[in-house]
């Protein structure tokens, strides 16, 4: 690969080395690039041509196409950007949404407490959690400009200094005409990112277009409002293809995800259509990579970090761990209320303890979770519902 090397009157002849090193994903997150980010919403991409340690920060993407051909490293790569987010975020400032039409790339996150919902590989689920968070995205900006500030970043501040003050921020949407007697606006809780990612873009679609065209197309019109506008309301897209035509990456979709990542593929018009320009298709597969993202005038080569499935997997130790160190009944100061409303309501759901308790979202949820991890509540099925596993406590009056 030929090209002008930026700031200086020379070109460079791009020459592989006769041995590939191998780059681990633990020498990325490491790096000082890293660790020294601020944004929990940071990605590990591996390393460019001068051997320097290459990440990008999806806050200010703020979305991310991902496309090459089979087995040129698209899903490692994807995997090292998720984890780098899971090593950088806590489940309170980040939430992830995945969804996985291959069934069985994804699925090693299933027990990853970032998840706002198991990961989805029913592609009607899918549209039903695009049409939620473009729900979501909206709610968002009817919270923002309810309180005069410009994204989420300026509300979760403006909540934070509120209840410094001791004046806490209640939720505007609470309607009393249909509020159960005694039941008063919750306050609101700080708002976290949402991460969604879509590991087979061109999958997704044909799925849905095999049971109607108009599903297919509506699915990718959320896409495209998402992409429009969702950035200011905290939700940030990993979309991910190993089909780059045009019918797949539209000219839409493009303009409204100008950051993107290209592995190896077969053409230069696979090129084209992912870049805008050639280059993808010389490169040297096993993670090789060009990048753009806007606010650069050219394209950054990587070689992707490497990630096994052994550096995936979930570790139980920890949740086992926190769980030996809380009694039951001890996670939260409303938990032994919340199970009474669980059980004698029969109702396992987090707007219901919303509701009933007068908190926020992530209270509610952490509590609904806790009761999952003591057995009260079972986990959610594919409708996203659980079932009550406790009796009504007996009356002893």
């Amino acid at each position: 690969m030929v090209d002008v090397i930026p700031g200086r009157p020379v070109i460079g002849l791009e020459i592989p080395n006769t041995e590939r090193e191998m780059i681990g994903l633990k020498e990325i997150l490491s790096s000082e690039v890293f660790t020294n980010s601020s944004s929990v919403l940071t990605v590990a991409l591996g390393k460019d041509i001068n051997g320097q340690p290459t990440v990008a920060n999806l806050a200010k993407m703020p979305y991310l196409l991902v496309a090459g051909a089979t087995g040129m490293g698209k899903s490692v790569g994807l995997n090292a950007m998720i984890l780098s987010v899971l090593y950088k975020a806590t489940p309170e400032q980040v939430r992830m949404i995945m969804i996985d039409p291959k069934i069985v790339e994804l699925s090693c996150y299933a027990d990853t407490p970032h998840l706002l919902t198991p990961v989805i590989t029913d592609m009607n689920q899918a549209a039903a959690a695009l049409w939620w968070c473009v729900n979501e995205m909206e709610r968002r900006y009817l919270l923002l400009a309810k309180f005069g500030v410009r994204n989420i970043e300026g509300f979760n501040e403006k909540l934070q200094k509120s209840k410094e003050k001791g004046e806490p921020l209640l939720d505007p949407s609470f309607n009393e005409a249909t509020a159960e007697k005694g039941e008063s606006a919750p306050e609101l809780e700080s708002l976290p990112l949402i991460m969604l990612v879509i590991d087979e873009y061109a999958d997704m679609l044909g799925s849905l277009a095999q049971e109607g065209r108009a599903k297919a197309k509506r699915v990718e019109v959320l896409i495209i409002r998402l992409g429009q506008k969702a950035r200011a309301a905290g939700i940030h897209l990993i979309i991910a293809t190993q089909r780059p035509s045009v019918d797949v990456i539209t000219g839409l979709i493009k303009s409204n995800i100008p950051s993107r990542i290209a592995f190896k593929v077969t053409s230069k018009v696979d090129s084209r259509t992912i870049l805008d320009q050639g280059g993808a298709e010389q490169l040297l597969g096993m993670g090789d990579m060009l990048y753009m993202t806007p606010g650069l005038s050219h394209l950054i080569r990587v070689h992707g970090a490497f990630v096994g499935d052994d550096e995936i997997a979930h570790s139980e130790s920890v949740d086992s761990h926190e769980d030996a160190s809380k009694a039951s009944g001890e996670m939260d100061a409303l938990y032994d209320e919340a199970v009474q409303i669980v059980t004698t309501s029969h109702k396992a759901s987090i707007s219901n303890l919303q509701r009933r308790l007068r908190i926020g979202y992530n209270r509610a949820a952490r509590i609904i979770e806790d009761m999952e991890t003591t057995g009260f509540v079972s986990s959610m099925n594919s409708a996203g519902n659980r079932q009550v596993l406790t009796p009504e406590p007996i009356n002893e009056d």
